[in-house]
Order: C-alpha cells, then structure tokens, then sequence
C-alpha cells in the first residue's frame, strides 16, 4: 500500500498553528485579540503573520534574544502534528517581511496588554512577600542600551562619556517590583536623560493600600513622597544626610517623629508639611560609622518598631536582583536590544518585560505548591525549561479558536513533578523539572 504524505489541509498556513506554552498561558489569545481590538491594530486580513501571532513573535524574541529574527519565527512554528515526516521543510517568512509585520503593529498593544494583564501576583501564603499587614514592594530604574543608529540616538540619547561619546544610545525605565515573586509591574519607559525621579511619578500611582514601599536616598523629595502617600500606601524611603528632619518628639524605641514641607519657607512658618517618623542607625561589624536615615509614613512604633524597619529595609535589594534577572540572565550580558527603530525599541522592551513576568508567574506557582520561598528557586533553570518547552505546548489559530493539535514532541507533556520542601539548590540542579511543578504544560 502506498505511503500518503503527511502535509496541512487544503488551504491551511504555518502560522495558523502557533505553540509558546507558558507565554500563550499567561497572555492568553482572547486578551490578546482583546487588546488588538482596543487599539485597532487587529489583522484586518489574513496575512503570513497576524497582529496575534506578532505579539506572541515578540514575546519570544525576548527568550532568545541571541537568536536571528528567522530562527525565533522558526522556534514557534515547530509543534504541528500534520508536519511528521522526516526532512519536512517549514516555510520561514523572511527578515524584511518580520520587521514589516512588527511597524505595522507598532509599540501600543505590547504596552497595552503590559498594563492590563503584569500586576502583583502573591497572595498571603507567598513567603517573603509580606511584612506583618503590609504587602512588600520596591521602587527603583535602571537603563537599557539600544542598537546604535542616530534613529535610536535621537529618540533616546546616550549618556555622558569623559571623553568622545558613549558606545550606545540607552533607555532609561522605572519600575516597582513585588519583593516576594520579583515581578516588574508599573513600568515606564523613557530616554536615559530622563530621571529615574521623574519616571517615578508616572511609576507610583500603581501603588495600592496596604503596600510597604521601600526606596532609596535618591527618590526622596517633598512632591513625590506627598503623592505616593496619596495612593494609600505606606513608605520607607531613605534620605540624603543634608535633609534637614528636626526632632519633634522622641518615640520609646528610639525613632522620632518630624515634619518634611515643600519648601524652606514653609518650613519657618510650619505650614503645609508632612508628619514623617525618623529612623537612623548604623550597620553593627561594619568598618563604616555612616548613619543611616529612613522615613516612614508608620508613626506608631508599636505597629512597626524601628528595629524591624532597619532590618526591613535591606529588601530593597530585591529590585536589583530582579533587573539582574531581566538584563542578565533573560537579555543576556552585554546585549543590546536589536530593533532599529525607537517604536520597535518599545516594542521589543515591553515584550521583553512581559515575558520576565511571565516566567516569574511561573516560578511563583511551583514555589506555592512546593510550599517554599520563590527566591529558592533558580531563575536561570526556569528560563531554559521554558525555552526548552516553548514549542510543545497549546496550538491556537488566528482565528481565536484554541485547537486540540498538538505537536509530536507534546504528547508527553502532562507529566509534572513537585518540589520537596527543604530541597537544596544543588538538589534542584540535578533534575529538569523537579524545579518547576504545574497542573498543566508549561
């Protein structure tokens, strides 16, 4: 009897069948197309790659970032059942018709479906997440460098150099992170001569009641502390040694209460200030006697005593940890984001941010049913388990329809493992996927 090719329905394309596993399961295709409708940018026609399937390009691009644009494409075009005979060739759209299909979405529905689906994901049984009542998060930018062409460099900048110029034009961004799951929420993005202080305003609205947020010395101010303490949140920010915070009255355990006012004026009259508890300390077996200043929006030491907030304070290196994850291990060292264009940029860094979140989503719920603190777990595994799996898993079409096709390599993918309480890190590196456990395919 003779053998029948295997090949796609009459009519059918690559890209109809798109696989990306933890992405399509943390950005989902309904809100995806939601988005695209909002920002009329949905395919208005069927084309090599749909609005959706552009999205989806992006977010992965940020999973190989160095990867050539046509391998990425190719990476989500594997996983298609029909395509099983050895030495079937998968038709890649080329390079130029990429960069057309990326102009034609733009950066708008990345930073839309940014805003609407990355929040803080921990709940009250996430370790380190919290101190007493107070959900913890960290304010605080960093800068990314970008493919060196004057479109970038005029857009964007570069930052100042001793001598000739800079290497690469950079963007600066903002971000406030969850201390417990590191993940990035309320970011903004500008040229690197814009301040981290000035992106912090845009930043500090997604603060909510009930959060503790922590900063350094260099964000303090009168304005952006009376607006963050607008949102309802409590603060504990540190302060530069020449702000001038005179004693008010002496509390039991060794802060004290002052005001803070806008302007030096207003300070003689005392009109119009704020009312701020003052905590300063040294590091005890430091070789250093700087004094440390914190302020804190907490005026009841019993509720938070000064000791606790100190000692609290060293969580604001969370946030570093987290931009080491995104621009190190994510991005990769020394790399510079590839688009050409200062809307490209855009879209390439909201995409890479969103899929920092999805990953650390990721983390969150294997740290969750393995009972542990989620900074137990390897950011770096869980980064190479999903590029690992991202094309075995959940195939959709364009047409907003999920579809039961799975490829070869998928038929597998039910198995799941947990993680031991107690396991050690070296434990952990021994297996693939003892590390991430899920009740569904990553």
């Amino acid at each position: 009897m003779a053998r029948t090719i295997a090949e796609l329905p009459r009519g059918s394309r690559i890209t109809d069948y798109i696989s990306i596993g933890v992405i399509s399961k943390t950005f989902p295709l309904e809100k995806v197309n939601e988005i695209l409708q909002s920002t009329g940018k949905i395919s208005q026609r069927q084309r090599d790659l749909p609005a959706h399937v552009v999205i989806y390009y992006v977010l992965a691009l940020a999973l190989f970032m160095q990867v050539s644009y046509r391998e990425v494409l190719r990476c989500l075009l594997e996983g298609i059942e029909w395509l099983s005979v050895p030495g079937t060739r998968i038709k890649v759209t080329g390079k130029s018709g990429i960069s057309q299909a990326r102009k034609r979405l733009g950066p708008g529905p990345l930073k839309e479906l940014h805003d609407a689906v990355v929040k803080p994901i921990a709940g009250r049984d996430t370790r380190g997440a919290w101190y007493r009542r107070w959900h913890l998060v960290t304010l605080d930018g960093s800068t990314m460098e970008t493919a060196d062409n004057w479109e970038n460099d005029a857009a964007f900048g570069r930052p100042g150099a001793s001598r000739g110029r800079s290497g690469y034009p950079q963007i600066r961004f903002a971000s406030l992170v969850e201390n417990g799951t590191h993940v990035l929420f309320g970011t903004k993005l500008a040229g690197c001569r814009t301040s981290e202080a000035t992106l912090a305003r845009e930043v500090i609205p997604h603060l909510e009641a009930g959060m503790l947020c922590l900063a350094d010395r260099y964000f303090f101010g009168f304005e952006l502390w009376q607006k963050a303490q607008s949102t309802g949140a409590d603060l504990l920010w540190r302060v530069r040694k020449n702000v001038a915070l005179p004693c008010v009255e002496r509390l039991t355990d060794g802060s004290y209460l002052s005001r803070i006012y806008a302007y030096r004026q207003k300070h003689r009259s005392d009109t119009n200030g704020i009312d701020v508890r003052v905590i300063e300390y040294v590091l005890e077996g430091s070789d250093s006697k700087e004094i440390y200043r914190l302020v804190t929006t907490i005026l009841d030491p019993e509720t938070a005593p000064a000791e606790e907030l100190a000692a609290l304070y060293c969580e604001r290196w969370e946030i570093e940890t987290a931009l080491d994850e995104l621009k190190t291990h994510l991005r990769g060292s020394r790399i510079q984001l590839r688009s050409k264009t200062p809307d490209l940029v855009r879209q390439e860094f909201y995409g890479l941010m969103m899929t920092h979140f999805a990953i650390r989503g990721l983390m969150h719920e294997a740290a969750i049913k393995g009972d542990i603190d989620p900074d137990k777990l390897s950011f770096v595994h869980a980064v190479r388990v999903v590029r690992r799996k991202l094309s075995s898993f959940t195939v959709f079409s364009p047409s907003g329809q999920e579809s039961a096709a799975r490829g070869s390599a998928g038929r597998n993918s039910g198995r799941t493992s947990r993680i031991q309480p107690g396991q050690t890190k070296s434990t952990r590196c021994k297996t693939q996927n003892e590390q991430i456990s899920h009740s569904s395919p990553i």
